[in-house]
């Protein structure tokens, strides 16, 4: 089982920290810190779309009967 966090808990990281900088009364160093933070947050939510994406095309193409293909092992 992995500890990474789900795309919602993602998302919702994302907004508070994209929340966080709109204000404009950081420091800059702790802007900095934050804007690191949502940067990888944004990075997992889209990793975690274009998985999602991918597996819906899949299924799809399968149920067209277009193709079969297994689904890596992750």
């Amino acid at each position: 089982m992995t500890n990474e966090p789900t795309f919602e808990e993602s998302l919702r990281a994302l907004e508070e920290r994209v929340d966080a900088l709109s204000r404009g009364d950081l420091p800059l160093d702790r802007a900095l810190a934050v804007f690191e933070e949502g940067l990888a947050f944004y990075r997992r939510c889209h990793a975690i779309l274009t998985n999602s994406e991918q597996r819906v095309t899949k299924l799809v193409a399968a149920a067209e009967g277009l193709t079969e293909e297994p689904f890596p092992v992750e």
